[in-house]
Parts: structure tokens; C-alpha cells; sequence
């Protein structure tokens, strides 16, 4: 099984993707850039790095490849197990390998790993469809050029002197505007009497209707002859898809006593029913999102179980 096109898929969603038994890519977000010397534009992108002591396994990758083939969280485990051998017998025969679309590692002199992030994939889903480009230099001084010689163009021309022509003006235009005049100042003496006699005649119209509501209110007579059925309310509880594995056992009898104990520390232990593979799971709990899931598991891995996973259900 080729893990590489998994690995490159959850680094466009974590910031963290551990590879149980080799280490763990890392991303940072780098902002907009701008070259000035090239007058290159860059946008905003992810930056791959990569840690060789962050071998631990996170359930991270074996979840995510045991969804995409509906196979088994322990095949995922073991054909991880199988990517890294080939890896690092690449590395020892070759000196160099490659994850396409993430980068490359090799070996230096001192046999330290090196890893080169691959530059061409912008793992930022925010920056989706921009792309760097490459903007013309602005040529200023033709333009200034043009603008010292229109100047010069204007200075040497004579001034125009405009004269503004005379026109008469009829006598009926005299008259017309002493009549508009009139109109004005009639409008602005009448307009506030006619506002106050609407005024007036809304407050009548309202006290009238508010006088035939209240005698409609007080005649009324309410009557209940049947009671009313209660309403049923039914909330729909959210689905616990992330459950935290406690082991898996070939008896049951062993699943059931496993289960007494967790329950008898605190936990709020579960048995869900025999898998295709004949085994009995026991988990500590189910959560209903990842974030509790994830925070449970690191408490329970520092406490009691290193080996505790988070084992993600269908939906």
C-alpha cells in the first residue's frame, strides 16, 4: 500500500502528521511575499518541515488510511510498518528517497537525515487557485518625459481671454418669476395649517378604533372544552463516532471482566459487539467529537495506557 497520497491529503487539514517509527511533517503558515529584485508575487502558504523524534504513534494516519480502504485500524498499523521499512532501506541503499508531493530526504556525511520540502504544492486550502506571478517593472521616467513636454507646450501658448456674452432678458421672464414667488411663499403659509388638520382628524379616527377594541375585549368570553394534548418533544443526541480502545479480546470473558474494572476506576466504559475479525472491544468511553476524544486519550496515556488509540467509526 502506497501511504504517500494519505499523508499529502492530511496535511491540507492538520498541522501535525506523525508516521509511526519515522517522524512527523509539520506545517507552517507563511504569509504573502513580494521579490522585489524580480518583482515576484508569492501567496500565502503552508511550509513543510519535518521532525525525526516525533515517532510516537497518534492514530492520526492509521485511522484516516483504515476509512479510505474500510479496512482494519491493525492492517493500517502494519502496512504503515511496511511503508517506513522500505524507506529506510531506500535511505541506506541509496542515500536518497522521495515522498511525491511532499519532498525529499537524504543522508549528509554524518549520516543525519535531511528532508527538502517539496515547493510546488501549497497545502494553504485558503490561498486554493492563486499562484505566484511575475508584474512588469513600471517604466516612470518616459512618463515624466511626456509631462515636462506638455508643460513646456503650454507655457509657449497665449493666453485666451474669454469674454462672456450679454444676453437679454425678456420682460415675461420678470413676471413669470414674481408668479412662482408667489406660489412659494402661499405654499409655505398654507402647507403647516394643512398638516395640523390631518394631524387632527388621525387622532380623531384613532381614538375611535381604540374605543371598538377595547368593547370588543371586554364583551369577549373564552371557553376551553377540551384540554390540550401536551407536546412531545424528542432531541436527537448527537452520534459518539470517536471511541477510546482499551484492548480487544479473543474471550469474552476476559473483555467482561476488563470492562468491571474500568467501570469500577471511573470510566465510562463501553462493550460494543464482536467485529468481523472474532474480537470483543472494550473502550474507556465514545465522544462526540474529536477534540474530547484526542484530550481523553492524551490523560489516559500519561496515567494508565501508552497504548490507548482513538478508534473513529463511519458515519
Amino acid at each position: 500500500m502506497n501511504i504517500e497520497s494519505y499523508i499529502s491529503q492530511l496535511l491540507y487539514r492538520y498541522q501535525c502528521v506523525t508516521v509511526p517509527g519515522f517522524g512527523a511533517f509539520l506545517t507552517e503558515i507563511q504569509s504573502a511575499q513580494l521579490i522585489e529584485s524580480s518583482h515576484s508575487f508569492f501567496p500565502p502558504k503552508k511550509m513543510i518541515s519535518f521532525n525525526g523524534y516525533l515517532k510516537n504513534n497518534d492514530g492520526l494516519l492509521a485511522n484516516h488510511i483504515a476509512q479510505v480502504e474500510k479496512t482494519s485500524y491493525e492492517y493500517a498499523i502494519s502496512a504503515i510498518q511496511y511503508e517506513v521499512f522500505n524507506w529506510k532501506k531506500a535511505l541506506q541503499e541509496n542515500g536518497i528517497f522521495s515522498i511525491k508531493n511532499v519532498g525529499n530526504f537524504s543522508l549528509n556525511s554524518d549520516k543525519n537525515l535531511i528532508f527538502t520540502p517539496y515547493d510546488q504544492t501549497n497545502y494553504l486550502t485558503n490561498s486554493f487557485g492563486l499562484s505566484a506571478f511575475v508584474s512588469p517593472m513600471v517604466k516612470r521616467e518616459l512618463f515624466e518625459q511626456k509631462i515636462e513636454a506638455l508643460e513646456e507646450n503650454i507655457e509657449e501658448k497665449e493666453a485666451i481671454e474669454f469674454i462672456p456674452e450679454r444676453r437679454r432678458t425678456s420682460a415675461y421672464l420678470k413676471y413669470a418669476a414674481i408668479f412662482v414667488l408667489g406660489l412659494g411663499i402661499t405654499g409655505a403659509v398654507g402647507y403647516p395649517v394643512y398638516q395640523n388638520h390631518i394631524a387632527q382628524e388621525t387622532i380623531i379616527v384613532e381614538k375611535s378604533v381604540q374605543k371598538q377594541v377595547q368593547n370588543k375585549i371586554q364583551e369577549a368570553t373564552f371557553f376551553i372544552e377540551t384540554p390540550i394534548p401536551a407536546v412531545t418533544l424528542t432531541v436527537k443526541e448527537s452520534k459518539m463516532s470517536y471511541h477510546i480502545m482499551a484492548g480487544a479480546f479473543r474471550d469474552e470473558r476476559n473483555a467482561e471482566k476488563i470492562f468491571k474494572q474500568l467501570s469500577s476506576q471511573g470510566f465510562k466504559a463501553r462493550r460494543i459487539p464482536q467485529n468481523k475479525y472474532g474480537l470483543y472491544p472494550v473502550l474507556y468511553g465514545s465522544y462526540a467529537t474529536f477534540a474530547e476524544a484526542d484530550k481523553a486519550k492524551q490523560e489516559i496515556r500519561n496515567t494508565i495506557n501508552p497504548d490507548a488509540w482513538i478508534l473513529i467509526e463511519s458515519l
